[in-house]
């Protein structure tokens, strides 16, 4: 059995915690990114730059596939649904649908070469981590409180411990806290 890939989650979240409108826009995140300055991406790039599998679910899908651009050029994407037509057509060959449990598709992930991948999602990376799966949480908060939304983190069975392993305030009031999950 091929070794297990490493599992991370980057993502941004409001000071409250939420990483999306409860309709699932990001309009205040994009308006928060427009306060980084030119060339600055709070470490997304080096962190892209180490990945080579993007798992999400449909939701997230729909939101990114309806970039202006595609955000994961020569990246494996996998859409978690149970939805037969979660990836249209014109994404078949950028995007693949898998309805497996998190414990199923990283073992497929690992037999067919997959040694980083990146987490996005609410529901996906709540589901892996309930599965004891993620390695490694990076979340940048965003100053500002929402007040409602969809929340990164759903319920676990038991506490799940962290260790802090990097943290680092921006000029344009973002921090950036990466923490290590620590397993039993």
């Amino acid at each position: 059995m091929p070794p297990r890939p490493q599992v991370s989650v980057f993502i941004a979240t409001s000071l409250d915690g939420f990483i999306a409108r409860p309709d699932g826009s990001l309009d205040w995140l994009e308006a928060a990114n427009r306060s980084i300055p030119p060339g600055e991406d709070c470490g997304y790039g080096a962190f892209m730059a180490g990945v080579d599998t993007l798992v999400m679910g449909r939701k997230t899908f729909e939101t990114v596939s309806g970039f202006p651009e595609w955000p994961y050029p020569g990246k494996r994407v996998i859409v978690l649904s149970t939805q037969a037509d979660a990836v249209p057509a014109a994404f078949t060959d950028r995007a693949t649908r898998r309805a497996a449990a998190p414990e199923a598709l990283l073992a497929e992930l690992a037999i067919t070469g997959a040694r980083h991948i990146y987490l996005d999602g609410g529901v996906t990376i709540q589901n892996f981590l309930r599965a004891g799966l993620v390695d490694d949480i990076t979340i940048t908060l965003i100053p500002l409180l929402l007040g409602a939304g969809r929340p990164l983190f759903g319920g676990l069975e038991a506490i799940q411990a962290l260790t802090l392993t990097a943290s680092r305030a921006y000029p344009f009031g973002f921090v950036q806290n990466s923490y290590r999950v620590i397993r039993d």
